[in-house]
């Protein structure tokens, strides 16, 4: 245990603001994006690449996905994803059960929450407005805000900048190892999103919590740390 959980108890009770991954945190997108990756490799290189090789990169910008598929189409499959990623985005989201519930339950503590996601900004804030979630959040940071992106720390790093708290000050919720890289580089606190898609993958950088679904953050907030202890 890389920290003692008094010292983590301390930690999560000085918590000064709750920032959340937005890809399989908050929304289920799995399927938008892994159709949309599909769509793109089948159209660009001839063929849809496996579901193992599209998933492996979720949660880092779109052009470094599209950098590992194939570096000289890069271009090209950005396009094809994106225009596919427009037409259907709608129809294949969904919300996770609970989410909105969850997220009431942080707001009436007084944190302000916030969301960090290598999207860019109008895509992310397409899905939140989906589920009609803005009314939570002071602001997305998205790809367009760093020059660095998860899993490097700047990402949460602007994000405390914005809300003028410290990362250490805040806790970062995230299904990704690329999530959980980032918060654990800027200092900040981490919970692992274990209903996402990467629940064998997302403890790998040693995330401090593991929730089994989003309702587990208001009891952790509450206190109740020895139980969601990574």
């Amino acid at each position: 245990m890389k920290t003692d959980s008094l010292e983590l108890s301390r930690r999560v009770a000085g918590l000064k603001a709750v920032l959340f991954d937005l890809d399989g945190t908050l929304i289920d997108t799995e399927e938008l994006i892994l159709a949309s990756a599909r769509h793109a490799t089948k159209e660009v290189l001839g063929e849809a690449l496996p579901d193992s090789v599209l998933r492996h990169n979720i949660g880092v910008p779109l052009r470094i996905q599209m950098a590992e598929y194939a570096p000289e189409h890069v271009d090209e499959l950005l396009a094809s994803y994106r225009k596919h990623n427009d037409i259907v985005h709608d129809d294949l989201i969904r919300e996770y059960a609970g989410t909105e519930t969850a997220l009431e339950s942080i707001r009436e503590r007084g944190l302000p929450m916030a969301i960090v996601t290598s999207k860019s900004r109008p895509v992310a804030q397409r899905g939140v407005d989906f589920f009609g979630l803005g009314r939570f959040f002071e602001f997305i940071v998205g790809y367009e805000d760093t020059t660095v992106h998860k899993p490097r720390a700047e990402p949460i790093l602007e994000a405390a900048r914005r809300l003028g708290v410290s990362a250490g000050e805040c806790i970062y919720v995230g299904d990704s190892p690329h999530d959980m890289a980032a918060g654990v580089a800027a200092g900040a606190l981490t919970a692992a999103a274990m209903w996402g898609p990467f629940a064998d993958r997302v403890l790998q950088p040693g995330p401090d919590f593991a929730l089994a679904h989003l309702g587990d953050l208001a009891e952790l907030l509450r206190g109740e740390v020895a139980r969601f202890l990574a």
